[in-house]
């Protein structure tokens, strides 16, 4: 009672987050019994058991208690079982703890098994058997095995009982550890005769409610004399048994005979094959010789099995025999499929029987089990082709279509012919490639777009689409614009089309008055190669606005206008005065014209018509009415908005036109005008001027150029070409010039080429001269009906005539439709050879066409052609070859020349990524891919290889890729003599009774000689043979038979002891042999048990000792001697893990440590020894053998709970872990201490039962470390000290604590006026140090107004990058500088900010002119100032006042004087603009003078302003009057100018045309007559090409071009437009001479004269 209330006064003396509860219930509770209110017995809420997330902790042990959360209480959730748990400990209990979450706690619970009877007594076996001689003595000790009771206390066992007991006594030995050993005592001498069996019950009682007991049965039987050995009844057995026949299936049964009685006749059956696994796959009852199977059998591992059984008596007398097992085979295995090469991607446009894939097949079965047929998947495009040895290649069968399927998911199965039958499958995925065969496809097959006039250039109109089937680059559409012209200008000055998107642009501003639609085609092109394209038709409206004011056509406009129409004054109201005619140039309601009045000097006499513009009179005209009447009439559209004109019309109320002249004399004529007539009439005479004198040059310069050339052709000393006409023929005798080299022209083109950059004209006939390789005579012409350029892909035709040749070429073409490169290229050997022309075609088929041409003297080489060409044809090639080896070859010998035998080349083996294939077997030859040769690669042995099986050989296949060939190869391993024979025991003891009878056989080892043939074993010797002779028997899989036979008795008094020696020997160079050493020794009757020195023995042993320590050493004495006398020792296997444990020396007694000791397992160890002599007499001891602990565990750390992450501000003490610490040690050594390392914020704590908590010591700031690693190491207190550590990652969350903060407390930002509203003034920067959302920093812009108007409309702050916009233009003359604020603000709840103020400050630019403040400017100032005539120098005139709204420089100010009348008389000031007299005026100045004064600022560019002074040097105003009267404009003056400017004008004009018309008549009269020359039969006209080159030889003249000539147009990939065009061939002329032969060059003709083009280059093409 006390300790218990101390214990609970320490429980409540405990921290409040840590409690214990115990609880106590019997084993076996039902699963869900109720083991205790948890939630009532910790003062716990159900709430806080679901908040905390209370969950139960028990380490590493399983959980038999469950918690109940929404109860509170703990149920038993498995079964439990205290025997299973706690074995053979008294008090059995579980721990473990619950944990709850937020805060962390735990509690500690320990619930108390207790015990039922629910355990009887039992023994492991539930017979034992002894066999005893008649002769054993009273007192012989038989030791009994003991009972066990898993039950504890009362419930344990208690007592033995023993019955009958007429020969035989209970003898029982009470251990320290409670248990008894059980020994029965012979009490009366037995006596065979009389009973020769004894059957005793062994009963084991406990001490339970209710009693329970077990019961083991003793038999004993009496032994008598042995004379006669056990006898099969057949030497050989023979069985069939089924592979997979499950475990139990009896297989045969032997039987033997002993003449024997009693013990003696008692026969026991055993299997002694050592060389096989026999063993392990049967057994045979002892007993009744039935064999049966133990282990699963596999027809595919062994076919048959010969099990060696031998028959023994108890007295050691023996027969054997042999049982052949036939295993039958069964369908088990599934055919097995691999994979040796197989294509991932294979292009659509792969050839039909393309192989895609090789697989090999094996069946493990036999006969039809291993019959396999294999079969893909219907509905697609390939098929499975069988060869021989299960190889099977996949192939297309059909076309392939990546638009119809990109990939396919080949299934391939194979299926045996067993049953019932198994099948194997593999999927294999094959991708399609794509090949471009799909032109782009618009969405509509037209399109139409609308666009409203006076568009931006380069706004977007419409968008095309059109999409390609293919896939990638084939896929990418470009879209280009096709030529042609709309209004004879091209479309591309209208409109763009992006190539990319398709989105199309205007190019230009669209006028609808001037066009009003227009369409062009746009084609779609791919980017394939070659490229596909399509094109659709593209339909553009323009959709008019109104952008034209009306125009008035009536009356006219004009300055010398003064009067336009005449009222009499007896005009009646509604008089019609004149009519007002304007058309407006839109349409629709825009073109709606109303006419208006809006000024009259009498707007009570006239009217204009609303619809007509007609102007009435609305009233009688009167004489009071004035004679000059002005109207203004307004003409305007019914556009949104509206346009309008205004014309003035003057109209005169008079009867008589004299009256109409005096009123209107003052109407001055508008000078103006008639200075823009002459300017742009003096203009035009310029412009056509210069045209025709640049026409007239250009033409002379050509003409003097072509007569140079000319020249210089004519004086050269080069020989005449003869130069034909079209279609011209011509017969020559002889010919001198000779062509001997080739001329190649290549036009190179480029897969993404959008345009054709080279064009060639179609030949109209091809003219082909033939020529005779043995004459000298004539050319032929021949005709060719058809042109060779009609027919690009024909290839080069070699016809062989008898002796001749004739040879017809192509030329070489460049479409735009097809993207692919005619190559064509000719090796030539002389005529005695042969010729061979190889052309070849890259395009989707990748054909080859191969043309031999031979002459009678080589038909040898046309056989091998055609060979070659046979091998080409080939797709898969097959072949075998074999090689024979001896084993044991070192690594990198050579095998065999595989390239050599298979007839392949080295460059075959590595383009074909040669290899290897062995079907997952180990490579042991290999493949050098640079030698071609075959290699040993691992250490061949053919004993491991092929055991016993001749011949022995590897199978592999030879694998070749692109194409994919297969190749089987062989390689025969030969035996060579290296393993001698060997026995598996070195040694073999034989116990014989020295009353054995002579013919006693006895069974020996056979040896094992891993070679063959007549390296293999041949025959046994046994030395010495006095008392024993050696038996060989044959059996039928060609090993012997080995027996030992007695041929002479044996006497104990004689030798005690004999040692025999069998050799077996080998028949290979050299002979080995190897020898087992036959111990026998002859027993004596026995009549003394053996007896122990001390009946207990006791030791020590360190835990963790090693393997082999010797524990103690036990010893007993027989006072027998010979066999009887010798003792061997065992251990009682009462307790298996005390035989895995400690191992006994059978005849020292010695106890070895043969596993692992743990003091933690166990600490105590009682070892039951038990010895016999040979005649089973026996007798027991026991060893305790205590454990002593060393400090072997180190600290088992387990993490119970822990936070990922924590916040920053969370508050010290906080609990970021709970930790258990487990040491198993003992002692100090099980004493554990926890510390963290490093200074950080976190100490550890410690709790009771080995639990920590990992708690906050300061507060957190996720600023200055974002995370921790914290490692908590234990260590325990042994020697040397053990730890363990654990490292936990914790990351601090981040809480909004930081502001942001810019990097200045204030910013000044410029920015120049004028600027491009939109344009970045300043960029801020704020930074905030917390993390993720909490440091995004957002910028706004803080509400404030400049001089009344928002900050907004002046600047905008982009909220993410903060970068500061101007809104408008700034204007430095409204607004110098201003300022605001802007404020930072995070976005962390809630958000932090902080703000600055920024000032903008306007730069000034030089935007504004000076500005005239005086003089005033106006049309009608006719004097400005007056200057005396007695004005002196410096006398002032007037002053410019000028003003600059700029700042700064740019309003600094000068004044020059531009222009005057008279430069000596006036000046101006630089700087003030005070216009002074810098003379005395006199009367010879003029009165009229004119000053034009310019005002210029500082500005960089200055600007500047013009102000014309007018100034009257007079002493009175009527003088200046008279003089400035005649200001008006000299009419007449500038009429006469304006008709000779224009009479100059149409003179040029004509002139020009005139010379354009000329030049175009000559031409087309030359061209006229080039085509009569065509046609007719003109003679040779001596020509020299330009450019045209001759070397002369040493001794002749003849012409010869002895250089190659190449020309190359190379284009690149964007290229969109046509880069050089090539005129349109009208016809070809080939001469075409054999080398042999001397005759005239070869001649092309074409269609355009070459005097046309003279800087063309002389056109030579051979064949």
């Amino acid at each position: 009672m006390n300790r218990q209330v101390l214990l609970f006064i320490c429980l409540l003396s405990l921290d409040l987050v840590l409690g214990q509860v115990s609880y106590s219930i019997p084993e076996e509770m039902a699963k869900g019994s109720l083991v205790g209110n948890i939630a009532q017995d910790l003062g716990l809420e159900v709430k806080r058991l679901i908040s905390g997330k209370a969950k139960i902790y028990t380490r590493n042990s399983d959980e038999y208690i469950e918690l109940n959360r929404e109860r509170g209480v703990l149920l038993v959730k498995q079964r439990i079982d205290r025997e299973l748990l706690c074995t053979e400990t008294a008090l059995c209990a579980l721990h473990f703890q619950i944990i709850l979450e937020n805060p962390m706690e735990f509690y500690s619970v320990t619930v108390q098994i207790t015990d039922i009877n629910d355990n009887a007594p039992t023994f492991e076996k539930g017979e034992m058997k002894f066999k005893i001689s008649e002769s054993a003595v009273i007192g012989a000790k038989f030791v009994l095995e003991r009972a066990v009771d898993l039950d504890v206390g009362i419930n344990d066992l208690q007592k033995y009982e023993l019955k009958p007991t007429d020969n035989f006594a209970l003898k029982l030995h009470n251990n320290a550890d409670g248990n008894k050993n059980v020994e029965m005592v012979l009490q009366k001498p037995l006596d065979r005769e009389k009973e020769e069996q004894i059957s005793l019950v062994l009963t084991a009682v406990d001490g339970g409610e209710p009693q329970m007991s077990g019961t083991m049965l003793i038999v004993i039987t009496v032994l008598d004399a042995n004379d006669n050995a056990p006898v099969f009844t057949q030497p050989t057995y023979k069985a069939t048994v089924t592979e997979n026949s499950p475990k139990g299936t009896v297989v045969a049964t032997v039987s033997a005979a002993d003449a024997d009685q009693g013990s003696n006749g008692k026969i026991t059956y055993s299997i002694t094959n050592t060389l096989d696994n026999v063993r392990k796959v049967f057994k045979v009852n002892y007993e009744n010789g039935e064999v049966s199977l133990i282990s699963d059998i596999d027809f595919e591992k062994s076919k048959h099995f010969q099990i060696n059984l031998l028959a023994s008596d108890d007295g050691g007398l023996t027969d054997s025999c042999k049982l052949i097992v036939d295993v039958q085979d069964v369908n088990d295995n599934k055919p097995e499929i691999n994979i040796m090469s197989k294509s991932n991607v294979i292009s659509e446009d792969a050839k039909l029987n393309t192989v895609v894939t090789m697989i090999n097949i094996e069946d493990l079965d036999s006969g039809e089990n291993g019959n396999v047929k294999c079969f893909i998947s219907e509905n697609i495009p390939f098929t499975l082709k069988t060869s021989t040895n299960d190889f099977y290649s996949l192939l297309t069968d059909s076309d392939l279509d990546r638009e119809r399927a990109s990939e396919y998911n080949i299934t391939v199965t194979c299926s045996d012919e067993g049953v019932p039958s198994l099948s194997s499958s593999v999927t294999l995925t094959l991708q399609i490639s794509d090949v471009n065969d799909n032109a782009p496809v618009f969405e509509r097959s037209s399109y139409e777009a609308y666009i409203v006039e006076n568009n931006t250039p380069g706004l977007s109109i419409f968008t095309v689409r059109a999409r390609d089937a293919d896939w990638n680059q084939n896929a990418r559409v470009s879209y280009i614009l096709e030529d042609s012209s709309v209004n004879g200008v091209p479309v591309s000055s209208y409109v763009s089309v992006s190539a990319d998107s398709g989105v199309i642009h205007a190019v230009r501003s669209f006028d609808y008055e001037q066009i009003k639609d227009f369409q062009f085609r746009v084609k779609a092109q791919d980017g394939g190669s070659p490229p596909l394209s399509s094109n659709v038709t593209v339909k553009v409206m323009i959709q008019d606005q109104n952008d034209n004011p009306p125009q008035v056509l009536y009356p006219v406009q004009t300055g010398g206008s003064l009067v336009a129409e005449m009222v009499p004054r007896s005009a009646d109201v509604g008089y019609l005065v004149t009519k007002v005619v304007a058309v407006d140039v839109d349409s629709g309601q825009n073109a709606w014209l109303s006419y208006k009045l809006q000024k009259a000097t009498d707007r009570a006499l006239f009217e204009v018509g609303l619809q007509n513009g007609e102007i009435r009179t609305i009233r009688q005209v009167t004489d009071k009415d004035v004679v000059k009447q002005r109207l203004t009439v307004i003409v305007e559209d019914n556009g949104q908005p509206s346009r309008s004109a205004t014309v003035i019309v003057n109209v005169a109320v008079a009867d008589s036109f004299p009256e109409v002249l005096s009123e209107f004399t003052d109407f001055t004529h508008d000078k103006e005008y008639n200075d823009n007539l002459t300017f742009y009439l003096v203009l035009a005479l310029a412009v056509v001027s210069f045209l025709f004198i640049t026409c007239l040059v250009v033409i002379i310069s050509v003409k003097i150029y072509r007569w140079r050339q000319s020249r210089i052709l004519y004086h050269s000393s080069l020989p005449v070409i003869p130069y034909y006409p079209p279609r011209y023929s011509d017969t020559l005798g002889t010919g001198t010039g000779t062509l001997q080299h080739v001329y190649n022209y290549e036009v190179c083109r480029t897969n993404d080429s959008r345009k054709s950059d080279c064009k060639f004209g179609r030949g109209g006939s091809q003219n082909v001269l033939i020529m005779d390789p043995s004459s000298t005579g004539t050319m032929q012409r021949i005709q060719c009906e058809k042109s060779i350029l009609d027919e690009p892909d024909s290839p080069l035709e070699v016809r062989k005539q008898k002796d001749k040749y004739t040879v017809c070429s192509q030329t070489e073409l460049c479409e735009d439709s097809y993207n692919w490169i005619h190559c064509f290229s000719s090796y030539n050997w002389s005529t005695d050879d042969f010729f061979v022309t190889y052309r070849r075609f890259v395009d989707i088929e990748d054909a080859f066409v191969l043309m031999v041409h031979e002459t009678t003297s080589h038909r040898t080489m046309r056989r091998q052609v055609l060979l070659f060409i046979s091998a080409l044809c080939l797709s898969c090639v097959l072949g075998q070859v074999s090689y024979s080896i001896p084993e044991e070859m070192t690594k990198g010998s050579v095998v065999g020349n595989i390239a050599h035998d298979l007839g392949l080349d080295l460059k075959r083996l590595k383009s074909g990524k040669a290899r290897v294939y062995t079907g997952g077997s180990v490579e042991y030859v290999g493949l050098n891919k640079e030698r071609g040769v075959l290699l040993i690669q691992e250490r061949i042995d053919r004993e491991a290889l092929c055991g016993e099986t001749t011949p022995c050989a590897l199978h592999f296949q030879l694998i070749l890729e692109n194409p994919m060939e297969l190749f089987r190869v062989t390689v025969e391993i030969t035996d060579i003599n290296d393993n001698t024979p060997s026995f598996t025991n070195a040694e073999k003891r034989f116990e014989i009774s020295e009353s054995a009878v002579i013919g006693s056989k006895f069974i020996l080892d056979k040896a094992i000689d891993s070679d063959i043939g007549i390296n293999g074993l041949q025959r046994y010797l046994l030395s010495p043979t006095d008392n024993f002779a050696l038996k060989l028997e044959n059996q039928a899989d060609g090993s012997k038979k080995v027996e030992m036979v007695l041929q002479k008795p044996l006497d104990r008094e004689k030798q005690q002891y004999i040692s025999l020696l069998l050799t077996a020997v080998d028949g290979g160079e050299t002979q080995m042999s190897g020898t087992m050493q036959i111990y026998v020794n002859v027993l004596d009757v026995n009549d003394n048990a053996p007896t122990f020195g001390k009946p207990l023995y006791r030791a020590k042993i360190l835990e963790n000792s090693p393997k082999g320590t010797s524990v103690t050493t036990v010893s007993a004495s027989d006072k027998d001697i010979g066999s009887n006398g010798e003792v061997s020792y065992v251990i009682s296997t009462s307790k298996r893990i005390l035989s895995e444990l400690f191992r006994i020396n059978l005849k020292t007694g010695e106890i070895i440590l043969v596993g692992e000791i743990d003091y933690e397992k166990s600490k105590m160890y009682q070892i039951d020894i038990e010895v016999v002599d040979s005649g089973g007499l026996s007798d027991s001891t026991k060893v305790i053998v205590d454990v002593i602990d060393i400090n072997d565990n180190s600290p088992h750390i387990n993490i119970v709970s822990k936070s990922e992450s924590i916040s920053e501000d969370s508050s010290p003490h906080t609990v970021i872990a709970m930790l258990s610490v487990n040491d198993p040690d003992s002692e100090n050594n099980g004493e554990v201490k926890c510390n963290i390392d490093g200074e950080i914020p976190f100490k550890i704590q410690t709790t009771l039962n080995g639990f920590y908590t990992l708690v906050t010591e300061v507060a957190l700031d996720r600023e200055i470390a974002s995370q921790y690693n914290i490692t908590v190491t234990c260590s325990d207190e042994g020697v040397p000290s053990l730890s363990s550590s654990v490292t936990l990652t914790l990351q601090i969350s981040d809480v909004n604590d930081n502001a942001p903060v810019f990097e200045r407390s204030s910013y000044e930002a410029y920015i120049v006026e004028n600027n491009t509203p939109g344009l970045s003034i300043f960029t801020l920067r704020a930074r905030d140090a917390d993390w993720n959302q909490n440091a995004r920093v957002s910028y706004i812009l803080e509400d404030s107004s400049v001089n009344g108007v928002p900050v907004s409309s002046y600047v905008s702050v982009s909220a993410d990058s903060g970068v500061i916009h101007a809104v408008r233009s700034f204007d430095y003359e409204q607004i110098k500088d201003f300022q605001f604020r802007v404020k930072a603000q995070d976005g962390g709840s809630p958000p932090l900010s902080s703000n600055v103020t920024v000032k903008v400050m306007i730069q000034d630019q030089n935007d504004n002119p000076p500005q005239v403040l005086y003089p005033v400017q106006t049309g009608g100032s006719l004097v400005a100032e007056m200057v005396p005539r007695s004005a002196d120098v410096g006398y002032l005139v007037t002053k410019v006042v000028a003003v600059d709204v700029d700042s700064g420089q740019n309003a600094w100010l000068s004044y020059k004087l531009q222009k005057a009348t008279d430069r000596a008389l006036f000046e101006v000031g630089l700087q003030n603009g005070e216009i002074r007299t810098i003379r005395q005026v006199n009367d010879k100045d003029v009165v009229k003078q004119r000053l034009t004064v310019i005002v210029e600022d500082n500005g960089q560019p200055s600007r500047s302003a013009t102000v014309i002074v007018n100034v009257a040097v007079a002493d009175s105003f009527p003088e200046v009057l008279s003089e400035f009267t005649d200001f008006t404009h000299d009419k007449e003056y500038n009429d006469n100018l304006t008709f000779y400017l224009v009479l100059a004008l149409a003179v040029v004009s004509f002139l020009f045309i005139t010379c354009l018309v000329v030049i175009i008549s000559v031409k087309i009269y030359r061209w006229r007559q080039s085509r009569i020359l065509y046609h007719s039969s003109l003679p040779v006209i001596p020509y020299y090409p330009p450019r045209y080159s001759d070397t002369l030889g040493a001794g002749t003249g003849t012409g010869t071009l002895q250089h190659v000539y190449n020309y190359e147009v190379c284009r690149t990939n964007d290229s969109r437009k046509s880069d050089c065009k090539f005129g349109r061939a009208g016809s070809q002329n080939v001469l075409i001479m054999d080398p042999s032969s001397t005759g005239t060059m070869q001649r092309i003709q074409c269609e355009k004269s070459i005097l046309d083009e003279p800087d063309s280059p002389l056109e030579v093409r051979f064949p």
